[in-house]
């Protein structure tokens, strides 16, 4: 059959074919917006402000017609001046329920979406760089919302780059077709690779736009922290980043390639599954369908986007990867939110009426480890010790064992817990809910930059955490410590299991939630051993959550 696509190697030789990037331009004469030239072509933004914006800027070709499920391509090079005063389409993706804390539309989406923005300070010189990877379960999302708007970096000496990335089935379908199609014999990924294929663009433009190719971070949250843990742990990403700000991951187990592991089909099977729920009899016939109708359709019939560990590009579980100490050797900060699951419906959870019940629930999952569990989430905490436990069962234990790994290869890793609270949010049992850090992160509290159903910050120390976390960010990127002035020194996480808790300021502190992460390793540990999958909730009442950020 023929092979479809290229590697990863001969698209990164393509990209170097294309020419490296010029020095930085002065804008064209007689025009008040900057111009860049790149190794594609030149781009003219728009000043704003002490900063230059260029939107839309596209890193890889529309992955469109036989590009459809396979690794992304060259972009094309252009002549004369190229306009990058918008926002490109976001990728394809379904609606979400307006009544939805994460219901944020961007203004248009296409296949042709593998776009990405960079906001600049004027005169950056070898600036550090940042590449900011959007949340939204693999999903939804944008580097256009107004809530990552890089202006608050860039005004930090930042050089600041989002991008998209395929979503849904679009990005992550494994299929036994696909895979032999491809030269390596493998199928799925396809978003992962869309970030690979960014990071190799902003290694070989950086310094056209004033940034430091020798410096970047990538960051991310929720989807988007999975996505820099998987990149992480890729050998393809391997020398593309050089720091990691990795907020609310997880490392649960995931399906491997060709053969059913751990309590999971395939994800070829995954992929044959869903194409029988489509109706259609092969990969020709559903290339065939509307981008739209797929995507849709797919969701409805509850494919999960995820990475599929395929030997190549995700070579193993990402635990046994740190475990090995195989993962990239790069200092990080992460962490999570210390109520994750408090948006508006939870997850259905409720505490039995009595601690005798609530016990046996327990009792019949946990086994030997009932009383840790009973210890940390007591029964008179109520509905709300089942939905901490879960946020901790996916994020902090997940956030806490790549702190203990980066730390075992002797790196700096900084873990923090996001614990800030103000009055909108208190009043609807939202304190520090899934993604609530997103605006103090990007230092965008403003309505306009929120959800409509998002509670706006309101309270008297919401402008000075988001500027504690924005320096701390900043810094981190920039000399891989983060600090900041007249604030607590951050400790590296070490034997001590120092960390950062974000209440109205930052506060210190050792061994955050003793046991928790103990309860939660053994117990992993105890699932895989059997046979099962790990890493999400079981036991709680309630099937394994998908996020919507």
């Amino acid at each position: 059959m023929t092979k479809r696509g290229l590697t990863m190697g001969t698209i990164a030789a393509a990209l170097l074919l294309g020419g490296c990037a010029s020095m930085r331009d002065a804008p064209v004469a007689g025009s008040a917006d900057p111009a860049v030239t790149t190794s594609h072509g030149t781009l003219r933004g728009t000043a704003q402000g002490d900063l230059n914006v260029f939107r839309g800027i596209p890193y890889a070709a529309p992955p469109v017609d036989d590009l459809r499920w396979a690794p992304p391509q060259p972009a094309a090079h252009w002549g004369g001046v190229r306009d990058a005063s918008t926002f490109g389409p976001a990728c394809i993706q379904p609606p979400v329920p307006p009544t939805s804390l994460y219901n944020d539309p961007p203004e248009s989406s296409s296949e042709d979406c593998l776009n990405l923005n960079v906001w600049v300070p004027r005169d950056a010189e070898g600036a550090p760089v940042i590449v900011w990877i959007h949340g939204g379960s693999l999903r939804i999302g944008a580097s256009s919302l107004p809530m990552y708007d890089g202006a608050n970096y860039a005004q930090r000496g930042i050089v600041f780059v989002s991008i998209n990335y395929r979503l849904g089935p679009l990005g992550w379908l494994a299929h036994k077709e696909l895979s032999a199609e491809s030269e390596a014999g493998i199928s799925g990924n396809y978003g992962l690779l869309d970030q690979i294929a960014a990071l190799q663009w902003v290694r070989e433009n950086a310094a056209a736009f004033g940034g430091d190719p020798g410096n970047v971070t990538i960051m991310g949250e929720s989807a988007g922290a999975l996505s820099t843990t998987y990149l992480m742990v890729s050998p393809k990403a391997r020398g593309l980043f050089d720091k990691a700000i990795i907020q609310s991951t997880n490392v649960r187990s995931f399906p491997e390639l060709s053969e059913a592991a751990n309590g999971m089909p395939s994800g070829e099977q995954i992929g044959a599954d869903l194409l029988e729920k489509l109706g259609v009899a092969d990969i020709e016939a559903v290339r065939a369908m509307d981008a739209q109708q797929i995507t849709i359709r797919a969701t409805l019939a509850g494919f999960a986007p995820q990475g599929t560990i395929d030997g190549k590009v995700l070579p193993d579980q990402l635990n046994d990867v740190f475990d090995r100490g195989d993962q990239a050797r790069v200092p990080v900060i992460v962490g999570y939110n210390a109520h994750e699951y408090r948006p508006v419906g939870g997850l259905g959870l409720r505490m039995p009426a009595t601690p005798g019940q609530y016990e046996a629930m327990i009792q019949n999952t946990y086994g030997a480890l009932t009383s840790d569990f009973l210890r940390i989430y007591p029964h008179e905490g109520g509905d709300d010790a089942l939905l901490d436990a879960t946020g901790d069962i996916i994020f902090g234990w997940s956030g806490e064992r790549i702190a203990q790994s980066q730390d075992a290869l002797g790196l700096p890793s900084y873990f923090y817990v996001f614990d800030h609270c103000y009055p909108s949010a208190r009043a609807r049992d939202l304190c520090a809910f899934h993604a609530s850090e997103l605006p103090f992160t990007f230092g965008n509290l403003a309505a306009k930059s929120l959800t409509e159903v998002w509670p706006v910050p309101d309270g008297a120390y919401d402008r000075a955490v988001s500027d504690a976390m924005l320096d701390y960010w900043t810094s981190f990127a920039a000399s891989g410590r983060p600090h900041a002035a007249r604030l607590p020194a951050w400790q590296p996480y070490g034997s001590a299991e120092h960390y950062v808790r974000f209440a109205d300021k930052p506060l210190p502190g050792r061994n955050y939630k003793p046991g928790m992460f103990e309860l939660h390793e053994t117990f992993a540990a105890q699932q895989r051993a059997a046979g099962r999958s790990w890493g999400m909730p079981v036991g709680l009442n309630v099937a394994p959550p998908s996020d919507d950020t």
